[in-house]
């Protein structure tokens, strides 16, 4: 027999577009495996010659899933090309929308994407693996605490960015406008249940995931696993930080490698490019690029949850830090390799976001009016980075001396495991595959591989070395071909 190609498109429950293809050789076997993002967004390019306290503003459009760590990165960009350092309350306003916004994002993740495998089951029919499903499965009054929680924390980011997916407040300096009494008041509130919900949410994952030996087994199994380089933010005592602090970069057996500033990222990541993908491959620079290979010798590096659970030494909030040691106990190893284990880290990176909300909207500084500093000089050139849900983000401007933007580089989390995520693919597909055997479980089991880093693509896309291809097609009125046109890397023909 010949060889076959299986092609999943579009791939699914994820942001953006992407498909799979996976070349079968004459046994029915798996040869090879691609994970191609399909999309282009450009930002990169068309933000520049703007002014660069607009971009804050420009880059959160990237994406309407995760606008406010674009915002917030860009914002401390922003502050970097001025000179300018935001005032405390500022700054812990920012951090409190982060926060708000990766339980908004995190909860999406759990529930509707990634929970559809678990709570339905792998190898559930299509039309029951979904969000629906799930609901029906855990009752409504579930499905109600899940919406009720997203919209206190989408209501947290409104009150703090002026909006709720597109934030506006954040200006060189600070912010436009700090909080009323009353806004506290409210945000407490919703702290108080957003708390409570992150407990409820770590008994789903016991109940549903833990309890069930077969996604225990399907979790610490080989099918998902890579033993690759781990990236993620931290403070001065090496506990997990979302909004600021060093990056930290560990090995396969969790001995630290590198701790840098994120001004500093040049000097350690350099992106590779592949003709198949419009997503680069950001590497180590320390252990070059050697392909989408794991190990020690190689240079690929993952970000996102579990990445961030692996480079920490702790948790600073005692909830979140309780969970956390029960996962890393139940897992056996740390740093976890385990890429399922992602959802398991999102799960106790809930509870610990919806306690550092609590914390910061505690702090009686949080309502000063102090909430900006004016920026008098412009540098010239700025970095600014937070953790996203889905992994460290790095924003990078240039501009000229009246503060116009001449060049930006934006290394996004899906780009960081850009790499992972190919390997994850084709490991799935190479161990579940055999003698042409393929049904609508084993493709969704490739699928979970993905899935697991919360990819978000339309974020990743943003530069294209060359002209993007394309193909026009002129037809007679017969709907006879008469000519065809198409560019492709060397030109029009």
């Amino acid at each position: 027999m010949s060889k076959k190609e299986i092609v999943i498109a579009p791939v699914t429950r994820l942001e953006g577009h992407a498909k799979i293809d996976i070349f079968l050789n004459d046994k029915g076997n798996v040869e090879d495996a691609y994970f191609q993002v399909t999309e282009l967004r450009g930002f990169e390019r068309f933000c520049q010659g703007r002014p660069i306290e607009e971009l804050p503003r420009i880059v959160q459009r990237i994406c309407g899933v995760c606008p406010t760590p674009h915002h917030l990165a860009s914002a401390k960009a922003a502050d970097s090309v001025f000179g300018v350092e935001p005032p405390e309350t500022a700054k812990k306003l920012r951090e409190l929308s982060l926060n708000a916004h990766i339980l908004h994002s995190h909860i999406a993740h759990f529930y509707a994407l990634a929970g559809p495998d678990f709570i339905m089951g792998p190898d559930a029919k299509p039309e029951d693996r979904n969000i629906v499903g799930v609901i029906r499965k855990v009752g409504l009054e579930v499905g109600g605490k899940v919406i009720k929680a997203r919209a206190q924390a989408q209501r947290i980011q409104e009150i703090i960015g002026g909006r709720g997916t597109h934030p506006v407040n954040s200006l060189p300096g600070g912010i436009a406008k700090g909080i009323t009494p009353e806004q506290r008041d409210e945000i407490e509130e919703m702290a108080e249940n957003l708390v409570d919900f992150g407990g409820f949410t770590l008994k789903v994952f016991d109940d549903f995931v833990l309890k069930n030996r077969d996604y225990v087994d399907l979790i610490t199994g080989d099918v998902y696993r890579h033993e690759t380089y781990y990236m993620g933010t931290v403070d001065d005592r090496n506990n997990l930080s979302f909004y600021e602090g060093s990056i930290r970069v560990v090995d396969q057996k969790g001995r630290e490698v590198l701790k840098f500033p994120a001004k500093d990222y040049l000097k350690h990541i350099a992106e590779h490019v592949e003709p198949w993908s419009y997503l680069k491959f950001p590497y180590l620079k320390k252990f070059g690029w050697k392909g989408l290979i794991d190990g020690p010798g190689s240079g690929v590096y993952r970000v996102a949850s579990l990445a961030r659970l692996n480079v920490v030494e702790g948790i600073s909030t005692p909830l979140a830090q309780e969970a956390f040691g029960g996962m890393f106990e139940t897992l056996g190893e740390r740093p976890s390799h385990a890429t399922l284990a992602m959802n398991w880290a999102r799960v106790v990176e809930i509870m610990h976001a919806a306690e550092r909300v609590r914390e910061l909207i505690q702090n009686p500084e949080i309502t000063s009016s102090d909430v900006r500093n004016i920026p008098t000089d412009v540098v010239g050139e700025g970095i600014g980075h937070v953790e996203a849900p889905r992994g460290t983000l790095i924003h990078h401007y240039w501009s000229d001396d009246e503060g116009m933007t001449t060049k930006l580089n934006i290394i996004v989390a899906t780009g960081n495991n850009n790499a992972a995520i190919c390997m994850s693919v084709k490991r799935a597909a190479e161990k579940l595959i055999h003698n042409f055997k393929v049904d609508q479980g084993i493709l969704n089991r490739i699928e979970m591989a993905f899935r697991a880093y919360d990819p978000c693509f339309a974020c990743a896309t943003h530069s294209l070395p060359g002209k993007m291809p394309l193909e026009v097609r002129i037809f007679n009125p017969d709907k006879t071909l008469h000519k065809k046109i198409t560019r492709d890397e060397e030109g029009e023909r």
